[in-house]
């Protein structure tokens, strides 16, 4: 007969072996993803101990506010700092260790983006990670087209318009780290992309007719691509769900990663991973889809619109 201390250890060991497994499936995810995992899992462990954030932190000779980032992913990882964290949270398993630590290794190689540092801000970087680790991003926009599906002369135009003191060099690099992003919607592991656009956004002549009629048949040819899904706004629909402003909701493959809500500010950026403030955010995309064109019907809009160029 097994007796309940029995039944907890296999309990506990099947735990740490579902930890461990899961923590290796992660190992493809990009940076930005490992980061915010490792992260959340720090943070569960200590959360387990019943150690404050503040203990942690004295330990490893880091700030509450350092310890913060590193526990939403923000910034990165000393291999150090994970050990002697796991070591005060009472993770001795080797498998266990070995797999967190090969989890901060991961996370600390050298990211594409990282040639454009001078011109994208830390709170925008997270972002690009983010986005270059998701497997589902779903984004509102009421201002611009977005950012994955602009043509070079319209990321031109937005850029020039956000950044009017910049030197011309300047505003081809952020075009082009723009277009460069983009890629991420050509890969074999490509995300699937669900943009609703509101229809002003696309009636905003930025560039002038020329630059918006390339603009419009580069959705039109977007909207044929397997993983990219298109919806607009129209106008006639009036007010709609999303009144606090433009959004984007992230998901990844990672089963121990959670969403990410993204809300971008004109000097920095909200990310929201709690599951009742994601929860919010879906249920209000769900609410847009509804009331936005279907993607045919949003495709016979963007022709209209070219005509009437």
């Amino acid at each position: 007969m097994v007796g309940h201390g029995q039944m907890r250890t296999n309990k506990n060991e099947q735990g740490n072996e579902q930890r461990v497994a899961s923590l290796a499936d992660a190992q493809g995810g990009g940076p930005a993803v490992l980061r915010t995992l490792l992260g959340a899992q720090l943070r569960r462990l200590r959360a387990d101990r019943g150690i404050s954030r503040e203990e942690a932190g004295y330990q490893i000779r880091a700030s509450d506010s350092k310890m913060s980032r590193l526990e939403r992913g923000r910034v990165g990882f000393k291999e150090r700092d994970v050990a002697d964290l796991l070591t005060i949270y009472g993770v001795h398993d080797d498998a266990e260790r070995a797999a967190l630590l090969e989890l901060a290794r991961r996370a600390n190689e050298p990211v594409w983006w990282q040639s454009y540092s001078d011109i994208v801000p830390s709170w925008f970087e997270v972002y690009v990670g983010l986005e270059d680790g998701a497997s589902r991003i779903r984004t509102y926009e009421v201002q611009f087209v977005p950012g994955l599906l602009q043509t070079e002369e319209y990321a031109r135009a937005v850029t020039v318009l956000g950044h009017q003191a910049a030197a011309p060099e300047e505003v081809d690099r952020r075009v082009a780290l723009r277009l460069t992003r983009q890629n991420v919607l050509e890969r074999d592991d490509a995300p699937h992309y669900w943009a609703v656009v509101d229809e002003a956004a696309l009636r905003r002549p930025l560039g002038g007719p020329k630059v918006m009629r390339a603009q419009l048949t580069r959705l039109i040819e977007a909207t044929s691509m397997p993983n990219v899904t298109l919806q607009v706004v129209p106008f006639e629909r009036g007010g709609h769900a999303a009144a606090g402003g433009q959004f984007s909701i992230l998901r990844f493959a990672e089963p121990d990663m959670p969403d990410v809500v993204y809300m971008e500010q004109l000097t920095s950026a909200v990310y929201l991973d709690k599951r009742e403030d994601v929860d919010r955010y879906l249920a209000v995309m769900e609410q847009l889809c509804v009331e936005a064109e279907q993607p045919v019907k949003t495709t016979e809009r963007l022709h209209n619109m070219i005509k009437a160029l």
